[in-house]
């Protein structure tokens, strides 16, 4: 039996071009390069049908450890909680005040990109913060 090697976290949202750039700003990744034989995405774009025209977009991490993101359009909008959800990981190794004040500081940084605080979880040593990203999609920093 074969293991996977690489696999790919999918969100489905209204602006996929508009929320990859929001997590390549929370998580330092960089939009993937256009499809092969297109110099730009707008030149991709300008091939293809008007109605499937910003589809999709993804952003990869340029160290090429973390997994690949793929944002794709649905017609339909967020309703319910996610059942997979992102933990950006900010705080790892550390506890009590020294962590929730790590985790404080990356949400004031990703809020005015649009995240939105949902709540916080801290019970004296170990903490993370409930958020949202620009389309409501739930994430935590841990």
């Amino acid at each position: 039996m074969s293991s996977v090697k690489q696999f790919q976290v999918t969100f489905d949202c209204a602006e996929p071009e508009r929320v990859a750039r929001f997590w390549c700003e929370v998580l330092g990744y960089v939009v993937s390069p256009a499809p092969a034989g297109f110099a730009s995405w707008d030149e991709f774009d300008r091939s293809r049908p008007v109605e499937d025209r910003g589809s999709w977009c993804a952003c990869s991490d340029p160290s090429g450890v973390g997994p690949r993101l793929f944002f794709q359009r649905v017609p339909e909008g967020k309703v319910v909680k996610n059942r997979v959800h992102l933990d950006v990981r900010v705080g790892t190794g550390l506890v009590g005040e020294e962590r929730l004040a790590v985790l404080e500081a990356e949400c004031a940084r990703l809020l005015p990109l649009g995240a939105v605080r949902v709540q916080l979880l801290y019970d004296g040593n170990d903490s993370c913060i409930l958020m949202q990203d620009i389309e409501g999609n739930e994430f935590c920093l841990d």
